[in-house]
């Protein structure tokens, strides 16, 4: 299983490398672009956490947020403003960067400056997003929809290879149950693991409470570190997580963003577990549990 190893970034910024026995990689940083000093802000400062820690990282900031459920909701800075800040933390931190897209005339010009094209939830079985994502040649993070079961992706993941791509990340970000509620299934993680990619994690978007606050979403925060501890032991090559350095002013998912100060900690338990795993499973082998 998850025999594959994508390779994300070069041209300039670090190579990471996403796969089977690789170092855990973490995908991060605040949901929206909120401004140019902000996002270098943030950058800066989770540069430093992971430089620290010793683990590779891609930096994750969306230019529009067309799936917000008020109109007066923040939406971003939009494509063109936001695809320079990103250029500008990839030359400055030399370190890979993804964005996700909403409208299929997008894709090309994100894989101007973005190393990895993020699919959101729920466009998921959108064949025009995946084709126009597949046709950059650019790696794609493919986010399983909140009303997908996990076997399911593998039919959006044959579109993907159908248009040209082989470079997938697949990542669990939650599964509806009942209204305005989501829970975390584990067992989808060793599910998608057997598409044949390597699979994600996103921490922070599964501890969501959807629209559960009349337009904008709750969420329940203090599950994080058990949520991102339980992945790693089931065998993730990434986790995923929004971070900003002041919640309750995030101008998106104020709810759901983790704190910065508690990012060095909650990646050094991943780091650990994920090397955990690793050793556990070289010394006893993969193998699978099933009644006689």
């Amino acid at each position: 299983m998850n025999s594959k190893v994508i390779t994300i970034g070069g041209n300039g910024v670090n190579y990471v490398e996403v796969g089977k026995n690789k170092p855990l990689i973490f995908i991060g940083g605040p949901c929206a672009i909120e401004s140019e000093v902000h996002t270098l802000h943030m950058a800066e400062e989770i540069s430093k956490i992971c430089r620290d820690i010793g683990i590779q990282w891609i930096f994750k900031s969306c230019y529009d947020k067309d799936c917000r459920s008020s109109k007066d909701s923040f939406h971003g800075v939009g494509i063109s403003e936001g695809l320079k800040i990103l250029s500008k933390v990839r030359d400055k931190f030399k370190v890979p960067v993804v964005s996700d897209f909403s409208d299929a005339s997008w894709a090309a010009h994100t894989a101007e400056v973005c190393d990895l094209l993020q699919i959101p939830a729920y466009l998921c079985r959108q064949t025009s997003i995946l084709r126009s994502a597949a046709l950059t040649k650019k790696p794609i993070h493919l986010k399983k929809g909140q009303f997908m079961s996990p076997w399911n992706m593998k039919n959006s993941v044959r579109k993907l290879e159908s248009f040209g791509c082989e470079s997938v990340i697949l990542t669990d970000r939650g599964t509806f149950f009942g209204y305005n509620q989501l829970v975390n299934d584990m067992t989808s993680l060793p599910i998608m693991r057997k598409i044949g990619y390597p699979v994600c994690f996103d921490a922070t978007h599964s501890i969501q409470l959807p629209t559960s606050m009349g337009n904008i979403s709750g969420g329940q925060r203090e599950f994080i570190p058990y949520l991102v501890r339980a992945a790693c032991a089931c065998g993730v090559n990434a986790i995923f997580m929004e971070v900003h350095d002041n919640p309750s002013k995030a101008l998106s998912d104020a709810n759901t963003v983790l704190d910065l100060k508690y990012l060095k900690t909650i990646l050094s338990e991943a780091v650990e577990m994920h090397n955990l795993r690793i050793k556990l499973t070289t010394k006893n082998g993969e193998f699978n549990v099933h009644a006689d």
